[in-house]
Protein backbone atom coordinates (compact mmCIF):
# COMPACT_ATOMS: atom_id res chain seq x y z
CA UNK A 1 0.00 0.00 0.00
CA UNK A 2 1.39 3.40 -0.97
CA UNK A 3 1.37 6.26 1.53
CA UNK A 4 0.93 9.78 0.19
CA UNK A 5 1.55 12.32 2.97
CA UNK A 6 -0.04 15.06 0.87
CA UNK A 7 -3.37 13.26 1.25
CA UNK A 8 -3.07 12.71 5.01
CA UNK A 9 -3.92 15.17 7.76
CA UNK A 10 -1.98 15.17 10.99
CA UNK A 11 -2.36 16.70 14.44
CA UNK A 12 -3.41 20.37 14.27
CA UNK A 13 -0.48 22.64 15.08
CA UNK A 14 -2.20 24.23 18.10
CA UNK A 15 -2.43 20.75 19.70
CA UNK A 16 1.20 19.76 19.19
CA UNK A 17 2.80 21.42 22.24
CA UNK A 18 3.79 18.86 24.87
CA UNK A 19 4.21 19.47 28.59
CA UNK A 20 7.27 18.44 30.60
CA UNK A 21 5.78 15.11 31.62
CA UNK A 22 5.10 14.22 28.01
CA UNK A 23 8.60 15.25 26.94
CA UNK A 24 10.21 13.18 29.71
CA UNK A 25 10.68 10.12 27.50
CA UNK A 26 12.14 6.89 28.83
CA UNK A 27 15.59 6.26 27.29
CA UNK A 28 16.46 2.98 25.64
CA UNK A 29 18.37 0.33 27.55
CA UNK A 30 21.92 0.42 26.12
CA UNK A 31 22.53 -3.21 27.02
CA UNK A 32 19.42 -4.70 25.46
CA UNK A 33 18.18 -2.29 22.79
CA UNK A 34 18.38 -3.17 19.12
CA UNK A 35 21.47 -1.34 17.76
CA UNK A 36 19.39 -0.17 14.83
CA UNK A 37 16.91 1.44 17.25
CA UNK A 38 19.83 3.53 18.44
CA UNK A 39 20.76 4.24 14.82
CA UNK A 40 17.23 5.42 14.04
CA UNK A 41 17.32 7.73 17.07
CA UNK A 42 20.64 9.25 16.01
CA UNK A 43 19.41 9.68 12.45
CA UNK A 44 16.19 11.44 13.45
CA UNK A 45 18.06 13.68 15.85
CA UNK A 46 20.19 14.83 12.91
CA UNK A 47 17.11 15.28 10.74
CA UNK A 48 15.36 17.39 13.39
CA UNK A 49 18.47 19.51 14.01
CA UNK A 50 18.71 20.21 10.27
CA UNK A 51 15.01 21.13 10.17
CA UNK A 52 15.46 23.56 13.05
CA UNK A 53 18.58 25.22 11.64
CA UNK A 54 17.09 25.43 8.14
CA UNK A 55 14.04 27.19 9.59
CA UNK A 56 16.28 29.65 11.45
CA UNK A 57 18.29 30.40 8.31
CA UNK A 58 15.07 30.87 6.33
CA UNK A 59 13.69 33.24 8.97
CA UNK A 60 16.87 35.35 8.88
CA UNK A 61 16.38 36.18 5.19
CA UNK A 62 12.57 36.32 5.16
CA UNK A 63 11.07 39.85 5.23
CA UNK A 64 7.46 38.65 5.65
CA UNK A 65 6.54 38.86 9.32
CA UNK A 66 3.59 36.49 8.97
CA UNK A 67 5.86 33.84 7.45
CA UNK A 68 8.45 34.38 10.17
CA UNK A 69 5.77 33.82 12.81
CA UNK A 70 4.56 30.67 11.05
CA UNK A 71 8.11 29.34 10.86
CA UNK A 72 8.65 30.11 14.56
CA UNK A 73 5.52 28.22 15.58
CA UNK A 74 6.42 25.11 13.59
CA UNK A 75 10.05 25.37 14.69
CA UNK A 76 9.10 25.28 18.35
CA UNK A 77 7.41 21.92 17.91
CA UNK A 78 10.43 20.73 15.89
CA UNK A 79 12.55 21.65 18.91
CA UNK A 80 10.31 19.58 21.14
CA UNK A 81 10.60 16.69 18.69
CA UNK A 82 14.39 16.97 18.73
CA UNK A 83 14.43 16.91 22.53
CA UNK A 84 12.19 13.85 22.69
CA UNK A 85 14.24 12.01 20.08
CA UNK A 86 17.71 12.83 21.35
CA UNK A 87 16.71 12.21 24.97
CA UNK A 88 15.91 8.62 24.03
CA UNK A 89 19.67 8.02 24.17
CA UNK A 90 20.70 6.76 27.61
CA UNK A 91 22.80 8.97 29.84
CA UNK A 92 24.77 5.91 30.92
CA UNK A 93 26.43 5.59 27.50
CA UNK A 94 29.86 7.16 27.22
CA UNK A 95 30.73 9.68 24.53
CA UNK A 96 32.81 7.03 22.76
CA UNK A 97 29.96 4.53 22.80
CA UNK A 98 27.69 7.12 21.24
CA UNK A 99 30.43 7.97 18.75
CA UNK A 100 30.66 4.36 17.60
CA UNK A 101 26.87 4.34 17.16
CA UNK A 102 27.14 7.55 15.11
CA UNK A 103 29.63 5.85 12.80
CA UNK A 104 27.41 2.77 12.53
CA UNK A 105 24.67 5.13 11.35
CA UNK A 106 27.04 6.69 8.83
CA UNK A 107 28.05 3.29 7.44
CA UNK A 108 24.70 1.51 7.18
CA UNK A 109 22.58 4.56 6.34
CA UNK A 110 24.93 5.73 3.58
CA UNK A 111 25.43 2.22 2.22
CA UNK A 112 21.66 1.67 1.98
CA UNK A 113 21.19 5.02 0.24
CA UNK A 114 24.01 4.19 -2.19
CA UNK A 115 22.36 0.88 -3.02
CA UNK A 116 18.99 2.53 -3.69
CA UNK A 117 20.13 5.74 -5.40
CA UNK A 118 18.94 5.86 -9.04
CA UNK A 119 21.40 8.54 -10.24
CA UNK A 120 24.89 7.11 -11.03
CA UNK A 121 26.74 10.33 -10.12
CA UNK A 122 24.96 10.64 -6.77
CA UNK A 123 25.42 6.92 -6.12
CA UNK A 124 29.18 7.35 -6.57
CA UNK A 125 29.19 10.21 -4.07
CA UNK A 126 27.64 7.96 -1.41
CA UNK A 127 29.91 5.02 -2.27
CA UNK A 128 32.95 7.25 -1.92
CA UNK A 129 31.89 8.67 1.42
CA UNK A 130 30.86 5.41 3.06
CA UNK A 131 34.35 3.91 2.83
CA UNK A 132 35.64 6.82 4.89
CA UNK A 133 32.98 6.52 7.59
CA UNK A 134 33.76 2.81 7.64
CA UNK A 135 37.37 3.54 8.50
CA UNK A 136 36.35 6.08 11.17
CA UNK A 137 34.39 3.30 12.88
CA UNK A 138 37.55 1.19 12.90
CA UNK A 139 39.73 4.00 14.36
CA UNK A 140 37.25 4.86 17.11
CA UNK A 141 36.86 1.17 17.94
CA UNK A 142 40.59 0.93 18.60
CA UNK A 143 40.35 4.02 20.81
CA UNK A 144 37.35 2.55 22.64
CA UNK A 145 39.22 -0.62 23.61
CA UNK A 146 42.22 1.45 24.71
CA UNK A 147 40.25 3.81 26.95
CA UNK A 148 37.27 1.76 28.12
CA UNK A 149 38.63 -1.78 27.56
CA UNK A 150 35.47 -2.88 25.80
CA UNK A 151 34.71 -4.27 22.36
CA UNK A 152 32.91 -2.22 19.74
CA UNK A 153 30.95 -5.22 18.50
CA UNK A 154 29.01 -5.06 21.78
CA UNK A 155 27.62 -1.76 20.46
CA UNK A 156 27.17 -2.58 16.79
CA UNK A 157 26.15 -6.17 17.63
CA UNK A 158 28.12 -7.54 14.67
CA UNK A 159 25.59 -5.99 12.29
CA UNK A 160 28.36 -3.76 10.96
CA UNK A 161 31.92 -4.99 10.52
CA UNK A 162 34.78 -3.24 12.30
CA UNK A 163 37.71 -3.51 9.88
CA UNK A 164 39.82 -0.93 8.03
CA UNK A 165 38.34 1.12 5.21
CA UNK A 166 40.00 3.82 3.12
CA UNK A 167 42.74 4.94 5.54
CA UNK A 168 41.66 8.07 7.38
CA UNK A 169 44.96 9.84 6.74
CA UNK A 170 44.08 9.93 3.03
CA UNK A 171 40.72 11.62 3.62
CA UNK A 172 42.34 15.06 3.93
CA UNK A 173 41.82 16.70 0.55
CA UNK A 174 42.01 20.26 -0.71
CA UNK A 175 38.67 21.89 0.17
CA UNK A 176 37.97 22.66 -3.50
CA UNK A 177 38.03 18.92 -4.26
CA UNK A 178 35.22 18.26 -1.78
CA UNK A 179 32.66 20.20 -3.84
CA UNK A 180 30.52 18.00 -6.07
CA UNK A 181 28.23 18.90 -8.97
CA UNK A 182 24.59 19.34 -7.88
CA UNK A 183 21.62 17.41 -9.15
CA UNK A 184 19.20 19.24 -11.46
CA UNK A 185 16.10 19.99 -9.40
CA UNK A 186 13.85 19.90 -12.46
CA UNK A 187 15.08 16.54 -13.75
CA UNK A 188 16.23 14.48 -10.80
CA UNK A 189 14.16 11.75 -9.23
CA UNK A 190 12.36 13.02 -6.08
CA UNK A 191 13.95 10.10 -4.22
CA UNK A 192 17.40 11.54 -4.96
CA UNK A 193 16.41 14.78 -3.23
CA UNK A 194 15.39 12.85 -0.12
CA UNK A 195 18.63 10.86 -0.16
CA UNK A 196 20.79 13.97 -0.45
CA UNK A 197 18.95 15.78 2.34
CA UNK A 198 19.06 12.73 4.63
CA UNK A 199 22.79 12.03 4.29
CA UNK A 200 23.70 15.72 4.47
CA UNK A 201 21.71 16.06 7.70
CA UNK A 202 23.21 12.95 9.27
CA UNK A 203 26.77 13.98 8.42
CA UNK A 204 26.12 17.51 9.64
CA UNK A 205 24.96 16.19 13.00
CA UNK A 206 28.07 14.00 13.23
CA UNK A 207 30.23 17.04 12.48
CA UNK A 208 28.45 19.06 15.16
CA UNK A 209 28.75 16.23 17.68
CA UNK A 210 32.51 15.85 17.20
CA UNK A 211 33.03 19.61 17.28
CA UNK A 212 31.57 19.68 20.77
CA UNK A 213 32.53 16.40 22.46
CA UNK A 214 36.16 16.11 21.37
CA UNK A 215 37.60 18.38 24.09
CA UNK A 216 35.76 16.47 26.82
CA UNK A 217 38.49 13.82 26.88
CA UNK A 218 41.68 14.09 28.91
CA UNK A 219 43.58 11.42 26.95
CA UNK A 220 45.72 13.19 24.33
CA UNK A 221 45.16 10.53 21.67
CA UNK A 222 41.37 10.84 22.05
CA UNK A 223 41.43 14.62 21.76
CA UNK A 224 43.63 14.38 18.66
CA UNK A 225 41.54 11.69 16.98
CA UNK A 226 38.30 13.64 17.44
CA UNK A 227 40.05 16.70 16.05
CA UNK A 228 41.21 14.86 12.95
CA UNK A 229 37.95 13.06 12.18
CA UNK A 230 35.98 16.20 13.02
CA UNK A 231 37.83 17.98 10.20
CA UNK A 232 36.95 15.16 7.83
CA UNK A 233 33.29 15.50 8.78
CA UNK A 234 33.56 19.10 7.57
CA UNK A 235 34.71 17.67 4.24
CA UNK A 236 31.80 15.24 4.20
CA UNK A 237 29.20 17.93 4.85
CA UNK A 238 30.68 19.96 1.99
CA UNK A 239 30.67 16.83 -0.18
CA UNK A 240 27.00 16.08 0.43
CA UNK A 241 25.49 19.56 0.69
CA UNK A 242 26.97 20.46 -2.70
CA UNK A 243 24.85 17.72 -4.28
CA UNK A 244 21.70 19.79 -3.61
CA UNK A 245 20.66 22.12 -6.44
CA UNK A 246 21.27 25.70 -5.21
CA UNK A 247 18.53 26.85 -7.58
CA UNK A 248 15.82 25.41 -5.33
CA UNK A 249 13.72 28.18 -3.83
CA UNK A 250 13.35 28.51 -0.07
CA UNK A 251 9.79 27.24 -0.47
CA UNK A 252 10.96 24.14 -2.37
CA UNK A 253 13.53 23.46 0.32
CA UNK A 254 10.90 23.89 3.01
CA UNK A 255 8.51 21.34 1.51
CA UNK A 256 11.42 18.96 0.81
CA UNK A 257 12.47 19.13 4.45
CA UNK A 258 8.97 18.44 5.73
CA UNK A 259 8.31 15.68 3.20
CA UNK A 260 11.60 14.01 4.12
CA UNK A 261 10.69 14.04 7.80
CA UNK A 262 7.39 12.33 6.95
CA UNK A 263 9.28 9.78 4.86
CA UNK A 264 11.76 8.93 7.61
CA UNK A 265 9.31 8.81 10.51
CA UNK A 266 7.02 6.62 8.41
CA UNK A 267 9.96 4.36 7.46
CA UNK A 268 11.17 3.96 11.02
CA UNK A 269 7.67 3.40 12.35
CA UNK A 270 7.36 0.44 9.98
CA UNK A 271 10.47 -1.34 11.24
CA UNK A 272 10.86 -0.25 14.88
CA UNK A 273 11.12 -3.15 17.34
CA UNK A 274 10.80 -1.09 20.55
CA UNK A 275 7.09 -0.30 21.11
CA UNK A 276 7.80 2.84 23.18
CA UNK A 277 10.09 4.24 20.51
CA UNK A 278 7.69 3.22 17.76
CA UNK A 279 4.96 5.24 19.48
CA UNK A 280 7.19 8.32 19.29
CA UNK A 281 7.85 7.77 15.59
CA UNK A 282 4.09 7.50 15.00
CA UNK A 283 3.34 10.62 17.04
CA UNK A 284 6.00 12.64 15.24
CA UNK A 285 4.80 11.44 11.86
CA UNK A 286 1.35 12.79 12.64
CA UNK A 287 2.90 16.10 13.66
CA UNK A 288 5.03 16.26 10.51
CA UNK A 289 2.04 15.63 8.27
CA UNK A 290 0.61 18.92 9.49
CA UNK A 291 3.97 20.67 9.13
CA UNK A 292 4.07 19.47 5.53
CA UNK A 293 0.62 20.87 4.78
CA UNK A 294 1.65 24.23 6.26
CA UNK A 295 4.79 24.25 4.10
CA UNK A 296 2.71 23.36 1.02
CA UNK A 297 0.30 26.22 1.69
CA UNK A 298 3.23 28.64 2.03
CA UNK A 299 4.65 27.39 -1.25
CA UNK A 300 1.36 27.92 -3.06
CA UNK A 301 0.97 31.46 -1.69
CA UNK A 302 4.53 32.69 -2.06
CA UNK A 303 6.06 30.57 -4.82
CA UNK A 304 2.97 30.30 -7.01
CA UNK A 305 3.39 26.56 -7.53
CA UNK A 306 1.82 23.34 -6.40
CA UNK A 307 4.02 21.13 -4.18
CA UNK A 308 3.16 18.14 -6.38
CA UNK A 309 5.48 19.72 -8.97
CA UNK A 310 8.53 18.94 -6.82
CA UNK A 311 7.46 16.10 -4.50
CA UNK A 312 6.96 12.40 -5.12
CA UNK A 313 3.29 11.38 -5.50
CA UNK A 314 3.77 8.76 -2.77
CA UNK A 315 6.49 7.86 -0.31
CA UNK A 316 9.25 5.63 -1.73
CA UNK A 317 10.02 2.23 -0.29
CA UNK A 318 10.84 2.59 3.39
CA UNK A 319 14.39 3.52 4.29
CA UNK A 320 15.79 0.52 6.12
CA UNK A 321 18.61 -0.02 8.57
CA UNK A 322 20.08 -3.41 7.75
CA UNK A 323 23.54 -5.03 7.44
CA UNK A 324 25.51 -4.03 4.35
CA UNK A 325 28.57 -6.23 4.85
CA UNK A 326 28.72 -7.69 1.36
CA UNK A 327 28.14 -4.33 -0.29
CA UNK A 328 30.87 -2.63 1.78
CA UNK A 329 33.33 -5.41 1.01
CA UNK A 330 32.62 -5.03 -2.71
CA UNK A 331 33.36 -1.30 -2.46
CA UNK A 332 36.54 -2.00 -0.49
CA UNK A 333 37.72 -4.28 -3.25
CA UNK A 334 36.97 -1.84 -6.07
CA UNK A 335 37.07 1.75 -4.77
CA UNK A 336 39.52 1.87 -1.88
CA UNK A 337 42.16 3.89 -3.74
CA UNK A 338 39.85 6.63 -5.04
CA UNK A 339 40.34 10.30 -4.23
CA UNK A 340 38.70 13.40 -5.66
CA UNK A 341 39.78 15.96 -8.25
CA UNK A 342 37.39 18.81 -8.89
CA UNK A 343 33.88 17.39 -8.97
CA UNK A 344 35.07 13.95 -10.05
CA UNK A 345 37.08 10.98 -8.80
CA UNK A 346 40.55 9.69 -9.70
CA UNK A 347 42.72 6.78 -8.60
CA UNK A 348 46.08 8.50 -8.65
CA UNK A 349 47.28 11.08 -6.14
CA UNK A 350 47.58 14.50 -7.79
CA UNK A 351 49.54 17.63 -6.98
CA UNK A 352 46.78 19.39 -5.02
CA UNK A 353 46.05 16.27 -2.98
CA UNK A 354 49.75 15.71 -2.19
CA UNK A 355 50.22 19.36 -1.21
CA UNK A 356 47.29 19.13 1.19
CA UNK A 357 48.65 15.91 2.66
CA UNK A 358 51.99 17.60 3.29
CA UNK A 359 50.37 20.68 4.84
CA UNK A 360 48.01 18.84 7.19
CA UNK A 361 50.32 16.03 8.30
CA UNK A 362 53.58 17.99 8.36
CA UNK A 363 55.61 14.85 7.84
CA UNK A 364 54.21 13.21 11.00
CA UNK A 365 51.85 10.31 11.54
CA UNK A 366 48.32 11.69 12.05
CA UNK A 367 46.19 10.76 15.09
CA UNK A 368 44.31 8.13 13.05
CA UNK A 369 47.57 6.22 12.55
CA UNK A 370 48.92 6.89 16.03
CA UNK A 371 45.81 5.41 17.65
CA UNK A 372 46.54 2.11 15.88
CA UNK A 373 50.21 2.23 16.90
CA UNK A 374 49.32 2.93 20.53
CA UNK A 375 46.73 0.14 20.49
CA UNK A 376 49.38 -2.29 19.23
CA UNK A 377 51.75 -1.16 22.00
CA UNK A 378 49.04 -1.72 24.60
CA UNK A 379 47.58 -5.02 23.36
CA UNK A 380 50.16 -6.40 20.95
CA UNK A 381 47.67 -6.14 18.07
CA UNK A 382 45.24 -3.75 16.44
CA UNK A 383 41.54 -4.06 17.18
CA UNK A 384 39.20 -5.30 14.53
CA UNK A 385 36.15 -7.48 14.27
CA UNK A 386 35.14 -9.11 11.01
CA UNK A 387 33.02 -11.87 9.61
CA UNK A 388 34.55 -15.06 8.31
CA UNK A 389 36.91 -14.63 5.38
CA UNK A 390 39.88 -12.47 4.52
CA UNK A 391 39.49 -8.71 4.40
CA UNK A 392 39.23 -8.10 0.63
CA UNK A 393 41.15 -4.83 0.67
CA UNK A 394 44.28 -5.80 2.59
CA UNK A 395 46.52 -5.84 -0.49
CA UNK A 396 44.98 -2.63 -1.79
CA UNK A 397 45.62 -0.80 1.47
CA UNK A 398 49.33 -1.25 0.97
CA UNK A 399 49.11 0.49 -2.41
CA UNK A 400 47.06 3.52 -1.34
Amino acid sequence: MTFNPLEQRGIPLDRQIRNWRELDVEPIDPNHADPYTRCRIITMNGIEVEAIMFSHHFARVCPDMDVKRQLAEVRYTEQQQQKAVNWLLPGTSSVLETTIAYEQVAVDLTAWVARMEPDPYLKQAYQFGVLEDFDHLYRYSNLYEMIEHRKAEKIVDQLTEVIPGRPTKYHHRHPADNVRDPYDKDRTDPLSKLHALTIMSAEQQTMNFYMNVGPQYMEPIARRLYQEIGLIEEEHVTHYESLVDPGETWWERLVNHEYNECYLYYSFMQQESDPKVKAIWELHLNMELEHLHIACDLMRRHDGREPEEVLAPALPNVLTFEPNKGYIRELLATQLDLTTLGAGYVREAHERFERMQEQIHGGEAPPSERVIDEHREMFGREYREASEGEHPAESLRERV
